[in-house]
């Protein structure tokens, strides 16, 4: 706690010692970087999100039986009609356009391994 408090006088003497220009150019430099840290917390919220959704999609998958009509999406906005073959086999998005055809009990270890 002391070493704490010290540390805390010392950085205020620092402070003191800055011009008003640079306590500015320092204040800049802070809010870029507060910036750019809510920026990628903002993204890994969002891939979370996304991951969450895939998994729940997988176990809603695992109880359609095989022939089961439905609709696939190609985009978050295009979706097109298909048919169930084997729910036991999907494609995961491995990144960057990559697609790995797996079996179902992998696939939500991977998705659960990335949540």
């Amino acid at each position: 706690m002391a070493s704490s408090d010290q540390g805390r006088v010392a950085i205020e003497e620092e402070l003191n010692k800055l011009t008003v220009e640079q306590v500015r150019q320092v204040k800049e430099q802070v809010d870029g970087e507060v910036g750019l840290l809510q920026d990628s917390l903002n993204r890994i919220r969002t891939a979370a999100v996304r991951y969450e959704m895939a998994s729940k999609a997988l176990h809603n998958l695992s109880v359609h039986p095989a022939g089961k009509q439905m609709l696939v999406p190609l985009t978050a906005s295009l979706y097109v009609p298909g048919t169930l073959d084997d729910a036991h086999k999907v494609l995961i998005d491995i990144g960057t356009g990559y697609y790995v055809e797996d079996c179902f009990g992998l696939s939500l270890n991977v998705i659960g391994g990335r949540v």
